[in-house]
This record gives C-alpha cells, sequence and structure tokens, in this order.
C-alpha cells in the first residue's frame, strides 16, 4: 500500500503520538552492537565513526550504555510515503520556531521524531498546531 504524498493531506492526518518511554541515542562499535539483544534496539544507523543506535532509557542502565537524552518519540500515524516532499521540513521549520531539537527517522509507514524529554508535550502540541493550517 502506497504511503501519502500529498503535503496539505500529510499535515492534515499527521496525528501525531507521544511514546511512553524515554530513549537515548548511544554510538557503539560492531562488537558491542552484535551483544546486544535486537529487542534493545528500537532503532540503528551504521556511521564511520560507529553505530549509533536508540535504546530504550532502561536499558541503557542495564546495558551500561553511554547515551545521549532522553528523548521522547513521537509517532507521526499518518502513512507518509517515502517520496513525499515537505512533511518533515514542515515538521521540523515549526519546531524550531518553538525552540525544540528534533531528531527524524522515516519508517516504511511513519516518520518518528524524538525530541528532549522534557519538552516532549510542548513539541505534541506545536505538531497539532500544523494539522489546523
Amino acid at each position: 500500500m502506497a504511503g501519502e504524498t500529498d503535503l496539505s493531506t500529510l499535515l492534515t492526518q499527521l496525528t501525531p503520538e507521544i511514546g511512553g518511554q524515554p530513549y537515548g541515542f548511544c554510538s557503539v562499535s560492531e562488537q558491542r552492537f552484535s551483544q546486544l539483544p535486537v529487542r534493545a534496539v528500537k532503532g540503528f544507523y551504521r556511521e564511520a565513526e560507529g553505530i549509533t543506535i536508540i535504546v530504550d532509557m532502561q536499558d541503557v542502565k542495564i546495558y551500561g550504555l553511554q547515551a545521549e537524552g532522553p528523548f521522547a518519540c513521537i509517532t507521526c500515524k499518518v502513512h507518509s510515503s517515502l517520496d513525499a516532499v515537505g512533511m518533515t521540513a514542515a515538521m521540523t521549520d515549526a519546531l524550531t520556531r518553538a525552540d525544540i531539537s528534533a531528531n527524524i527517522i522515516a519508517g516504511f509507514y511513519h516518520d518518528h521524531i524524538y525530541v528532549p524529554w522534557d519538552k516532549a508535550q510542548r513539541a505534541h502540541q506545536v505538531l497539532l498546531e500544523l494539522t489546523c493550517k
């Protein structure tokens, strides 16, 4: 099923939802990454310097990882196409105006925005305001 590409539709149907647990971003070696259970890693990306992983803050402590965070994950429930143009720009522009950092990860079906844990409610409100324009 193809995702939505029309920017107006994407924004009016954004439906952002805040996840209930805090996450940390960590950089680990290939060896350390291979030692972690798959269920502990919410997402990852290989970079030249190491593997960036997103891990529940509880698992950061359990596995003795060094993390940046905590971050809240806001999932946009609209099924956005990977070919959609402007959705992430609109979201990051609105969050920038609210002085909220945003780290966006595009999944196959949805976009996920990681914002500082203590700014999650404000970020959620900012994203909801985009649905009314």
